[in-house]
């Protein structure tokens, strides 16, 4: 593999030298900037052998770096060559930065505007602009040197009915509509692919984890749509589904209707868009206005229907895992320690039982013994999957896009007798989950000002972890959805009733093991009784978090309540759809303690 990927930098230094370039980035992302990307488009593995989610590579004429975050920091140096491949860390040292001191001074440094966003762009005009000329590309030199580029994904097109998202895609673009109007905007362009699959009520399985369709749209104050997906994929029924006033082009036509946007106050996300929407925009003459993509906030705060539909996929999804706990504890106690992989994929299969089961919602983290430390472990990234260690933990991360929901859930299960200290962590970890799922706030709290009550137990021992406590989660879309979240960094977007986040603390103790416990919850408003209204979380995941691993004396009364009063909700929940010996695990696993 590493004379292959030595072939293929050749192949860009020779595209540099006959295009008269001095360097050229190539990210990870596509030209929808989406936290997933299609095997077709996975340009930085072709180029580099490097299968993360996150990362930039830097080929100048006679260097070449790649940049990862701390994720990623022990896979890179296994699947990238270091003969070939600096390794640098994307955040501490900035692939911007690296250009500045290592490719040619006043060189011409090479970009595709579609593989970066705009503020991205914003952002490395000012800093290159004294030592650098960036080169604006009008074609990828990755898509003309891929030769065994694999065919995108072309899924059919899903109509999501009424009963099954509660909003039809005319009330939803009325809305959406009222909102330009109230900012004075006359039109915005849809570049998130959830937010479309939303406005429009449609799902697709273009992506893996992600069922949506590759497409983009712009939607007018007059509630408009212009839709842009191959003609050949709209299904019959989508005019009448849709209503009036959705008008479907082929995605060749799109450069073209941006460009009828001349004079018009146009609402672009730089965030989720890519710089070639700013960049033709700008150059037809519209007024852009840099704002948050006007789906986000009516999409994250689900409606009475899709509230129901999350919650039945989460009572479904928590048979299969149920069902699958019980066969690991089946399979440890008779001495059979099988692999990661072995593992995830016995899972999967449980979940398969669902006919409603679309996909998974992310990759499998299966992580045993050590493993479990790096908390965005993949097995699939290693060079053999990790085996069962006896007397140790094991963490797993997972989830599923059923039709009427998405579901993310993590379990650190004891194998053997878990060690002191692994309990004791698991306790506190325990303790943070606990206070942020009982947590009650006034409207208008944002998640940071949360994030402690989940970290608080950690802290006062003088641990921490390394990853936010909380992401939104969307209905039978994104497993990762915004605009909220509950961490550290700075967020000004409260949290509003219907919004749907994960509850995540975790330890991971370097070399030794790793614990995270995850629950997705839903933000409720309470009963009037102060001078506030309130609101609280109420836990969506139905599975039974491992006793073994709890030392219950470092539980107050109301965390052993919390406890047992979840257990006794996965009990009435899922014992219904589970039997024999499972059913019997299962009035074990959630007695009270």
């Amino acid at each position: 593999m590493h004379d292959i990927i030595a072939q293929r930098v050749n192949a860009i230094r020779q595209w540099l030298e006959t295009q008269q370039l001095d360097a050229v980035m190539v990210p990870h992302e596509d030209e929808f900037l989406g936290e997933y990307v299609p095997a077709h488009n996975e340009r930085l593995h072709w180029l580099t052998g490097f299968t993360g989610s996150a990362g930039v590579a830097v080929i100048s004429r006679d260097k070449a770096a790649i940049f990862v975050d701390g994720r990623y920091t022990v896979q890179v140096t296994k699947e990238v060559p270091n003969e070939l491949f600096e390794y640098r860390h994307l955040v501490n040292e900035p692939a911007l930065d690296w250009v500045k001191t290592n490719v040619t001074k006043h060189g011409k440094i090479a970009i595709d505007p579609r593989m970066h966003s705009g503020a991205w762009l914003n952002l490395a005009q000012s800093k290159l602009a004294a030592s650098h000329q960036l080169e604006i590309l009008t074609s990828n030199p990755v898509d003309e040197l891929w030769s065994d580029r694999p065919a995108a994904v072309v899924s059919e097109m899903r109509l999501m009915d009424l009963d099954s998202v509660g909003q039809s895609s005319a009330s939803k673009r009325e809305e959406i509509a009222t909102l330009l109007s109230q900012d004075d905007v006359d039109s915005a362009v849809l570049t998130s692919l959830d937010s479309i699959a939303w406005l429009l009520n449609i799902r697709g399985l273009d992506v893996s984890r992600l069922p949506v369709l590759l497409s983009h749209a712009i939607i007018h104050n007059t509630g408009d749509v212009e839709f842009f997906i191959e003609l050949n994929r709209v299904v019959d029924g989508f005019k009448q589904h849709v209503g009036e006033g959705v008008s479907v082009y082929a995605p060749s036509e799109l450069q073209a209707r941006l460009e009828t946007l001349s004079a018009k106050r146009v609402l672009l996300d730089p965030n989720t868009s890519n710089a070639w929407f700013s960049l033709t925009l700008q150059n037809a003459g519209a007024e852009i206005i840099a704002q948050a993509d006007p789906c986000l906030l009516p999409k994250a705060a689900k409606n009475a229907v899709e509230v129901a539909g999350m919650k039945a996929c989460h009572v479904r999804d928590g048979a299969a895992m149920v069902k699958f706990l019980h066969w690991l504890d089946e399979q440890v106690a008779a001495g059979h320690f099988h692999d990661e992989a072995v593992i995830s994929d016995t899972l999967q299969a449980f979940r398969e039982q669902d006919p409603t089961l679309m996909d998974l919602s992310f990759d499998t983290i299966s992580a045993t013994g050590s493993n479990a430390a790096m908390c965005h472990y993949n097995h699939e990234n290693q060079p053999a999957p990790g085996q069962l260690p006896n007397n140790s933990l094991y963490l797993v991360d997972s989830g599923g896009q059923y039709l009427d929901g998405t579901t993310d859930i993590t379990r650190t299960i004891a194998i053997g007798q878990p060690s002191p200290e692994m309990i004791h962590q698991f306790t506190l970890v325990l303790k943070g989950h606990i206070a942020l799922a009982r947590a009650r706030f006034p409207q208008g709290t944002t998640g940071p000002q949360l994030d402690a009550l989940a970290r608080q137990f950690l802290w006062a021992e003088g641990f921490d972890y390394d990853h936010g406590t909380g992401h939104g989660v969307g209905h039978f879309l994104s497993v990762h959805e915004g605009p909220q979240s509950i961490s550290k960094r700075q967020n000004a977007v409260a949290l509003l009733p219907g919004m749907v986040l994960s509850n995540e603390p975790g330890y991971y103790r370097a070399g030794g093991f790793g614990i995270r416990i995850e629950n997705l919850e839903l933000v409720v408003e309470l009963p009037s009784q102060g001078d506030l209204p309130t609101l609280a979380f109420e836990s969506l995941t139905r599975c039974p978090i491992d006793k073994r691993n709890i030392d219950v004396n470092m539980l107050t009364r109301p965390e052993l309540a919390w406890l047992n009063d979840y257990h006794q909700k996965v009990w009435q929940a899922v014992s219904p759809l589970v039997d024999g010996d499972v059913k019997a695990w299962l009035e074990q696993a959630t007695s009270p303690l």
